[in-house]
């Protein structure tokens, strides 16, 4: 199996089909500390740092990853967390592109 740091993300067709929970929970296994919302369409992570600066910072680098992947999550940036929540929205729920993306992030 690649390591999904090694991938890169590709274009989805919109209507395309979504991860199944199953194909979701073993991704999973190779991104650990994210978890999959109730309805496995969402990947979300917290981060904690020491101040509001060093969090902006670390959100700044998952703005670059994403942007050289062409795949961008939601980020919530407040004093010390940042709370990233990652899903396809071309197929209304999780894609290999939100693990890719994660295993990025988890690399920083």
């Amino acid at each position: 199996m690649t390591n999904l740091t090694q991938k890169r993300c590709i274009p989805c067709e919109v209507g395309g089909p979504a991860l199944s929970r199953e194909e979701a929970e073993k991704l999973l296994e190779q991104i650990p500390g994210w978890n999959l919302n109730g309805a496995a369409s969402q990947l979300e992570r917290d981060f904690k740092f020491e101040d509001f600066k060093n969090a902006i910072t670390f959100a700044d680098r998952v703005g670059e990853i994403a942007e050289a992947e062409g795949h961008h999550p939601v980020l919530h940036v407040s004093w010390g967390k940042v709370r990233i929540e990652l899903s396809t929205h071309a197929v209304h729920g999780l894609s290999g592109n939100d693990f890719i993306l994660a295993a990025k992030v988890s690399a920083l």
